[in-house]
């Protein structure tokens, strides 16, 4: 059986919503992060980049959730655009990839963890993942969803960090991006990704962002108090 190696932040959440949608049999392993679990030899011979999510689907071992997504969307043959829109499928997975995750993760972390007030990161980011967002609404503005006009794994692959916009930008940032706004909305109101929102709470994890947290979540600071 599939075995998905599971924390409720934005990357593995889009990967519970395609379990959600499809009901494919798994077994989660959580991995607490704020403990550390990540780095565990056990984990890191699954993931040695010791991130979440990852899965092992009878050996064949996947880890970075578009590409859990993709190998899931082919194993399947659900969510998947229409062939002929194969190159925007991997376009759009990779901007979420390599732009929507990379700054968003960012833009949370210097606005809500880093120790010191770096204005030029918080606005180097800041804009970064704006910028990222409008080319999003453009791209909302003549279609419902990202790739091949029907709700597919590049939806899914911008979910969980979609869910973090007001987090990332404050509470009145979805006034900037009214057609993602609409889409997020769309994708919210799926039974499965009702169901995925649940998990947040499924399972316990460590919630305070402590010394002990900040020490396993960014061990590459450690070298500033050296």
């Amino acid at each position: 059986m599939l075995k998905f190696y599971f924390h409720p932040s934005p990357n593995p959440m889009n990967v519970v919503l395609f379990l959600e949608e499809t009901g494919l049999p798994h077994e989660v392993v959580p991995v607490d992060t704020r403990k550390g679990e990540q780095h565990a030899p056990a984990f890191r011979a699954i993931n040695p980049n010791a991130k979440t999510p990852a899965i092992d689907d009878d050996g064949t071992i996947v880890f970075d959730s578009n590409a859990i997504l993709l190998y899931l969307a082919e194993k399947t043959g659900q969510f998947l655009p229409p062939a002929q829109h194969r190159g925007e499928l991997l376009s759009w997975l990779m901007f979420v990839a390599t732009g929507i995750g990379p700054y968003s993760g960012q833009a949370v972390h210097f606005r809500h963890h880093a120790p010191d007030n770096n204005a030029y990161a918080v606005n180097r980011y800041t804009r970064e993942i704006e910028r990222h967002y409008r080319i999003l609404d453009e791209r909302l503005t003549a279609q419902s969803y990202l790739v091949g006009g029907d709700y597919s794994i590049v939806d899914m692959a911008l979910w969980g960090w979609a869910n973090a916009v007001p987090f990332m930008l404050g509470d009145d940032a979805w006034s900037q991006f009214p057609h993602v706004k609409a889409w997020h909305e769309r994708v919210g109101a799926r039974p499965a990704a009702q169901r995925s929102a649940a998990w947040r709470t499924r399972f316990s994890f460590k919630q305070e962002m402590d010394e002990e947290a900040r020490q396993h979540m960014f061990p590459q600071n450690a070298s500033l108090a050296a």
